[in-house]
């Protein structure tokens, strides 16, 4: 009765649809539905099974698979920093529902949950980590168990913005961990990491390496929106 009195709006400013978006927003977004890259979550122009890209083949990454909900792009970009840096938290349980479909598979298989942490003084200034709020809905829609201090940011990180993926690399290097008395939560348990961006893969890499250093058997990774290579690439 409220819905026909008080029609929702989308979190657009359209009229809704059960997707939270209006039609035209809906349309606009790339969704990675598939065929993808099964290292990476890129797209393919054609379906040739679970088959990797020539990047993932030459240099394989510390994480075992990934996927991504969407294409970072103009129209998923303004959604994607309403979470990350306008308060608009409201948008996490939107984008959990794509995790939960674009990686599906992946949730099959893992055992825990894990958000890309955040370093205590960004987290302090922002009031919230957008990678965590995302990953809690997710786990509450799937059952899976979330492990949102598993992982920690050491060192408060430069922005990634502008770096080379060498320069990336080097400036999340040795920045996340496990704590010691957090370790028995991964050991020996698939580790799903969550985070918003996928761009050069750096940030996830390190995290990967962290987890599977303290015993984890294997960490997959689920994205919002990744980049194309063009994209990646600072101009």
């Amino acid at each position: 009765m409220l819905d026909l009195i008080l029609p929702p709006r989308a979190f657009d400013g359209g009229a809704a649809l059960t997707s939270g978006l209006s039609a035209q927003a809906w349309s606009r977004i790339t969704f990675l539905d598939g065929p993808v890259c099964d290292g990476c979550g890129a797209a393919f122009a054609f379906d040739a099974g679970e088959v990797r890209c020539v990047l993932c083949q030459t240099r394989p990454r510390a994480f075992a698979r990934a996927r991504a909900a969407c294409l970072y792009d103009e129209h998923s970009r303004d959604l994607i920093l309403k979470l990350k840096h306008a308060d608009r938290t409201d948008l996490s349980g939107l984008f959990a529902r794509w995790l939960s479909r674009s990686a599906a598979d992946l949730l099959d298989e893992a055992q825990a949950v894990v958000p890309v942490p955040m370093h205590p003084s960004r987290l302090l200034k922002r009031r919230y980590n957008q990678a965590a709020e995302i990953a809690r809905p997710l786990c509450a829609m799937t059952g899976r168990t979330y492990l949102p201090d598993a992982l920690v940011r050491r060192r408060d990180t430069d922005s990634q913005g502008g770096k080379s993926a060498d320069g990336r690399r080097r400036n999340v290097a040795a920045a996340f961990a496990v704590p010691e008395r957090r370790r028995h939560r991964v050991i020996g348990r698939r580790v799903l990491l969550v985070d918003d961006v996928l761009t050069t893969g750096a940030t996830a890499e390190g995290c990967a390496r962290a987890l599977l250093a303290a015993g984890a058997t294997q960490v997959s990774l689920a994205v919002v929106a990744r980049v194309t290579e063009m994209q990646a690439r600072p101009i």
